[in-house]
């Protein structure tokens, strides 16, 4: 998610030539944990799946980290363990089957074949009307969840052109299918029945009747809720997760969280959607991904993601009013859509600067090849400038060999 499904070549770490012992063992922990990638490449296919699983569930948040998304993991089975177990099913499928097709092996060891899966697998669990341990409810996870490399394969070529990544397009695409094919009367299947969602003030609902405590835990649940997980515990998870590979991660999240709850209560959301994190979980994603993933962070940048953040938010009310009345639920439609529309800004002010997707990665090694990139440039210009300035000496002595030439050929005459 946080590079492309094509390249995904990394910039090289910047590591300080005198860095003491605990921040060297900080640091294979922390960040991609890149060492730790290039050794399970050297391994065996069954130690290599665990790794690219892993990683995979994490880069639902934007995080190619395999400890991350083991905390995520845990989180998820604390939530429901039934939930847990589909969404490691879709991810393990969905990374198989992007072996099988051939995809590029450093986007599939990066997760990035297998997110897409994770979300398929919990979604279509949280929306069966069976509940828990419906055993056949497998069979639409592997085959859904088999076909997510394929529309991720065929979505990446046509967004490549624009170089914008697909982020969950394939996972809101084969769950509404999933969910419109089969429906609330389904004899095998049935989904949970979606209401149109047509008002949102509820006549119990007043400023008065506001919990502030269940407000301030409506941001680590809005977090969860990107897994579709309403518990404050798992959401607090996915946070530590965040902080485990990027502080910059982390705090979006929560910025991006919160934005949403905020822009909820201004368009008198009912209380409970707000205290279940269902008007946050986009807009934390669509902070994350502007605040330092695909732009590098700046002041600039940061306040763009906020904005973004409460762009999505108005998108969600306007997406989850307009899916309702097809029976579907929104997902993450409106983080896809509000995200990229931000991605195609154009702007001339240098601080806001998109990424190539080639190089995307967490934002503290954004920054910092950034820095490279800049430095090496600056010292291009002052060679080019260098070379100029020898130049120009020779240049001021061509007019006088012309003269002395000409004046040799009057005389002559």
């Amino acid at each position: 998610m946080t590079t492309s499904m094509d390249n995904n070549h990394q910039p090289s770490q910047g590591e300080a030539p005198h860095c003491s012992f605990p921040f060297r063992a900080v640091g294979l922990f922390t960040g991609d944990m890149r060492r730790c990638g290039e050794w399970v490449k050297r391994q065996s296919l069954v130690i290599q799946l665990p790794d690219c699983v892993f990683r995979g569930v994490a880069q639902v948040m934007f995080v190619n980290n395999p400890l991350s998304g083991l905390l995520i993991v845990i989180g998820l089975f604390l939530q429901n363990p039934w939930w847990a177990l589909n969404g490691l099913l879709g991810t393990l499928v969905s990374t198989v089957s992007a072996f099988m097709l051939g995809q590029n092996r450093e986007a599939i060891s990066a997760g990035l074949y297998g997110y897409n899966g994770t979300l398929v697998g919990i979604l279509i669990a949280v929306f069966s009307a069976k509940g828990s341990w419906y055993w056949w409810l497998f069979l639409p996870n592997v085959f859904m969840s088999m076909l997510c490399p394929v529309v991720s394969s065929a979505l990446s070529s046509v967004a490549s052109k624009w170089d914008l990544p697909i982020f969950t397009l394939p996972f809101n695409i084969l769950v509404c299918l999933h969910i419109a094919a089969t429906g609330a009367a389904h004899p095998y299947f049935p989904e949970v029945d979606i209401q149109p969602n047509n008002h949102l003030h509820h006549l119990n609902d007043s400023i008065q009747s506001l919990t502030i405590p269940q407000l301030f835990l409506s941001v680590p649940v809005g977090v969860g809720q990107v897994y579709g997980c309403d518990s404050p515990w798992t959401g607090g998870l996915i946070l530590l997760a965040l902080l485990l590979c990027s502080p910059t991660l982390c705090f979006h999240a929560m910025l991006g969280s919160a934005a949403g709850m905020f822009a909820g209560l201004a368009l008198a959301a009912p209380h409970r959607d707000i205290y279940t994190g269902l008007w946050g979980y986009n807009s934390a994603l669509s902070c994350i991904a502007i605040g330092g993933v695909f732009y590098v962070i700046t002041w600039q940048t940061h306040l763009l993601a906020l904005i973004c953040a409460l762009f999505c938010a108005y998108m969600t009310s306007a997406t989850s009013k307009l899916m309702s009345v097809l029976a579907l639920p929104a997902c993450t439609w409106p983080f896809c859509l509000s995200t990229l529309i931000f991605l195609l800004i154009s702007s001339e002010i240098p601080a806001i600067c998109r990424l190539p997707l080639s190089v995307v990665s967490y934002p503290e090694e954004n920054r910092r090849y950034r820095r490279q990139l800049k430095a090496s440039e600056e010292a291009q210009h002052s060679q080019q400038n260098g070379s100029q300035e020898e130049a120009r000496p020779k240049e001021k002595g061509r007019p006088n060999v012309q003269l002395q030439a000409e004046k040799g050929c009057s005389e002559c005459v």
